[in-house]
This record gives structure tokens, sequence and C-alpha cells, in this order.
């Protein structure tokens, strides 16, 4: 099966008529319209469920929401607030970090770049990406493991990697859909195309999927 621009795009209707499920905290990073709440929480989602990820974000909110208040906030405080996210210690530390840098030398402006965004100490390209999708919405690619799982299950592109996946992304796949394409998949991910045992049985976009890797079809 190869595709082309009718069937992702068939594929990509098909998903956002579905309406499944999603978990409180995409719903949270969709509605922040503001692009150091999505990066900063974005930060904590790193290596954690959503489950987790969620009530420590509501945490770490009622502490600060912009980076000169988070300033004046502890690593000890904001450790025990995010507790008990993965690597809670250091991501305490890397937000205050980068809450300073960016009140001094971006004058308390996110940059609004891919390259500048990944400066920061423990931002990559997802991170980064999410932020220019979710904060500035401007079109980016973010690839998580849901995405860079599902197009190649799909068998619309062949990598090896989340990143490679996103520049494959970036020379066919729609740029109207750069923005949604995140949330979509991640919650399609997350209720029917999961890592073990996919349910390709009531999967609403089966008929245009190769399946790729996937065991019991």
């Amino acid at each position: 099966m190869l595709y082309n621009y009718f069937m992702i795009d068939e594929v990509i209707k098909i998903l956002q008529n579905a309406k499944q499920p999603q978990s409180e905290f995409v719903k949270l990073m969709d509605n922040f319209k503001n692009p150091y709440l999505v990066l900063i929480a974005c930060i904590l989602s790193l290596r954690t469920n959503d489950k987790t990820t969620y009530p420590a974000t509501l945490r770490m909110l009622k502490l600060a929401k912009t980076p000169q208040d988070m300033m004046n906030v502890t690593e000890e405080d904001l450790a025990k607030a995010i507790y008990p996210v993965g690597f809670y210690k250091n991501k305490a530390g890397q937000i205050i970090e980068l809450s300073k840098i960016i009140v001094e030398k971006y004058n308390g402006k996110v940059p609004d770049s891919i390259d500048e965004l990944c400066k920061f100490r423990g931002v990559g390209r997802k991170t980064a990406n999410l932020v220019m999708t979710l904060g500035f919405g401007e079109p980016a690619i973010c690839v998580d493991v849901h995405v860079h799982r599902i197009f190649n299950r799909l068998g619309y592109v062949k990598t090896k990697t989340p990143e490679e996946t996103e520049f494959a992304l970036r020379e066919k796949l729609p740029i109207k859909y750069w923005i949604p394409i995140n949330t979509l998949l991640v919650t399609h991910g997350q209720n029917i195309c999961k890592p073990i045992n996919p349910q390709c049985n009531i999967c609403p976009i089966s008929e245009y999927c190769q399946k790729i890797g996937v065991k019991n079809k």
C-alpha cells in the first residue's frame, strides 16, 4: 500500500471524527495556549505517564505560572510539588534554571524558534515542536513515541527514531495537519494503537494500516 494525499487525508479525517477519550493532561496541554506553560508542563511529562503528570502540573501551577514568578520558587518546594514525576529533582532545577534564562536573556518571553528552544538544558526537538504548535500556534511536528510508532505501523514512513520521523513527515505530511497530528495520534496510541497488543479489531483506520511490526494482525 502506497500512501497518497487522499489516503492520509482520510486517515486523519477518521481520527478527528472518532473523538476518542483524551487524558486530562492532553486536554490541559491543548487548552494552555501559552508557550511557557506548555514548555514547563512538557518537561514534567518526559518519561512520566499522563496520570502522574496531570496532578503534578496542577500543583506546580499553584506555585507559579510565569517565569518571573518561578524564579522566586525554591528547587526544594518545586521538587515537592511535582513529585512523583520521573527525575523530579532534576526537573525542578531545570525549570527554575530555564525560567531565569527566559527572564534574563529573552526579556521574559519564551523564544519562538526550535533552535533557540533546544538551547535550554534538557529540551529536545519533541518539546520544542510542542511549544511551537500548542504554545505559539505555529506549524511544527511534535513526534513522541506514539506518533513515531503509529506512522511506522501505518507504513506512511519507515524510520528508526522519532527525530527521523519528524523530518520524514516534514517532507510528506500536508502542513495543515502539522499542529493537530500530535494530539490525534497520542490519543489514538493511548486508546487503541498501543505499543503492545494494539486493538486492531476496533481500530477505525485499520483498513488503511499495513500493521508493520504487529503480531497477530
